[in-house]
């Protein structure tokens, strides 16, 4: 997710000038674009054909005798600068707070005693003029404060009321029928990206009220969120250190689960006030059905280090990354299980390789994504031949697609990237456009599973559980809407069986909900659940590896 502050703004040259199209231009055929109008003169009525005009970026009616604009003017969505200064104006529609795209809003030398508290919505504004009104006391001292236009929009905001109904139920999208025959494991995932406090902000949503973006209310929608949707398994990424040992891990072993967590690599470099506010992942399962059988934590940051080979690319632009991704090897327990157990009592105990991460956000560094998803994949390997090599010295190292795996995380990268292709493919090419032609070639080669010179590979055969038409966005904010959350499992051995579907886009709209979050959605994100059923198959791993402390 993009966490750019706001886009610069340039504001429209003061000496207007104007340009007549020539008849030769006519004859030709040339088209004119004027996304500018001006209308001066003692107008008191505007046409209602003025509200076509969606293109209209700027719009100057000052200096007219106005008495009143009317709330059509929220059809020109696209307006960036709007002056209705040196009127009659007494109030204004509260529909004016629709347009959110306004950079800059003159109403100087009007009537006006009050604002509509609709104009809260405005969060891109950066001038109000509102000079010689006759406001109330209120108003003008929030306004003579520094950064008083921004106080006030916030002030405005805060107070206005939440109209918008709770969001309708997401669907739930039935992909399979569950196998009836024979003894099955049947267990649900939940991938969640909670948005944690210290990226809460006016700065980065300032279309949502200051007490909706709150922790203290946001986590409670959070988890109620977790709670209703009752996953087996729960994969959380941006949960701040302090809030998974004092909030989530006692909330949710109240619920029958436990829980693990490691924090971005930062936070050894911190003081122990500092580092309860770093953000890391969590991986929770429900103790009825799962057993942990061992932790595993990959620093992005040390694994460069260690693979960079020379590269001053590896070490200058993907070690300086401190992301990371959290590994549990877990083991089904009998309440996992459903049409009875197994009549091989060693087949109860079925190993699942559960991973979840959090990959770097920023657009501009797609090569740094996908070289943490390579890493990331081929330490999720080792774990795998680790674990058997420990169990017993000196045997085979085993297929990597002998334990099932589960891979969830925010990947911040759209379907079309590298990363998810080299997820779904298991390869990508060595030139791919992602690498951004930088010096990778050498210390990628031994992250690959093949030896082949133009291509990287990963070894494990893993299914994307939601296709694009499923979940269109995981990610809605005001600057960015798309899928880079995502559920990858193993499709040797798990079939999903239904999924929970997209928020309804008709309550968005209906809503005018140009972002989360929103009073009732506690993150930017929205969750994936994906239920999966698991057969029960002799360990790949007879090899010695026997899932147990």
């Amino acid at each position: 997710m993009s966490r750019n502050n706001k886009d610069k703004y340039d504001p429209p040259n003061p000496r207007r000038t104007h340009s007549f199209m020539s008849t030769e231009d006519v004859a030709m055929g040339k088209k004119s674009h004027w996304p500018e109008l001006e209308i001066t003169g003692p107008i008191c009525n505007l046409s209602p054909q003025l509200w076509r005009l969606s293109h209209l970026t700027s719009l100057y009616l000052n200096g007219n005798h106005l008495t009143r604009i009317p709330p059509d003017i929220a059809r020109l969505h696209s307006l960036v600068y709007l002056d209705l200064s040196c009127n009659k104006l007494r109030s204004l529609p509260s529909e004016l707070g629709d347009l959110v795209m306004l950079r800059e809003l003159l109403l100087n030398n009007n009537y006006l005693r009050g604002l509509p508290l609709e104009l809260g919505k405005l969060f891109k504004l950066q001038t109000l003029g509102l000079k010689n009104n006759p406001l109330s006391t209120d108003i003008l001292a929030i306004l003579t404060e520094p950064n008083g236009t921004q106080k006030l929009l916030m002030y405005l905001l805060d107070h206005l009321a939440v109209t918008a109904t709770q969001p309708p139920e997401r669907e739930w999208l039935s992909l399979s029928m569950p196998t009836r025959s024979h003894p099955v494991c049947v267990f649900t995932v939940m991938c969640y990206n909670v948005l944690c406090d210290k990226y809460a902000t006016r700065q980065m949503y300032g279309y949502c009220p200051n007490w909706a973006l709150n922790w203290e209310y946001r986590r409670k929608g959070i988890v109620n969120e977790i709670r209703h949707l009752n996953a087996d398994i729960i994969t959380l990424q941006e949960v701040e250190t302090e809030q998974f040992f004092n909030f989530f891990l006692p909330e949710l072993k109240n619920d029958g689960y436990d829980g693990i967590f490691s924090p971005k690599s930062r936070a050894k470099t911190m003081s122990e006030n500092e580092r309860k506010f770093v953000d890391g992942c969590a991986i929770f399962y429900r103790t009825q059905k799962f057993r942990l059988i061992k932790e595993h934590l990959m620093e992005f940051t040390q694994l460069a280090m260690a693979n960079a080979e020379g590269s001053d690319d590896m070490l200058n632009r993907v070690m300086t990354k401190d992301n990371i991704g959290l590994a549990a090897v877990l083991e089904t327990k009998e309440g996992a299980w459903m049409n009875g157990l197994p009549a091989d009592p060693s087949l109860i105990h079925q190993p699942l390789l559960v991973c979840t991460a959090h990959i770097h956000w920023d657009p501009e560094f797609c090569d740094v994504k996908l070289i943490q998803i390579m890493m990331l994949m081929n330490e999720l390997k080792n774990i795998v031949e680790d674990s058997a090599q420990s169990f017993r010295p000196g045997s085979h190292k085993p297929d990597s697609n002998a334990i099932p795996l589960l891979l969830c995380g925010d990947f911040n990268s759209l379907p079309e990237s590298g990363v998810i292709e080299f997820l779904t493919s298991g390869r990508i090419s060595s030139n791919h456009p992602d690498f951004k032609e930088l010096s990778y070639k050498g210390c990628l080669q031994k992250l690959s599973s093949s030896e082949k010179q133009n291509e990287f590979t990963h070894s494990f055969k893993v299914s994307r559980a939601y296709s694009n038409e499923m979940m269109p966005f995981t990610n809605y904010t005001y600057d960015f809407k798309g899928a880079i959350d995502y559920i990858f499992y193993s499709d040797q051995h798990m079939v999903p069986l239904g999924l929970l579907g997209p928020l309804d886009p008709e309550w968005l709209r209906e809503h005018k909900v140009v972002g989360c979050p929103h009073p009732h959605i506690p993150s930017d994100h929205f969750p994936l659940l994906v239920e999966f059923e698991m057969t029960s198959h002799k360990h790949h791993l007879t090899n010695g590896m026997v899932l147990r402390r």
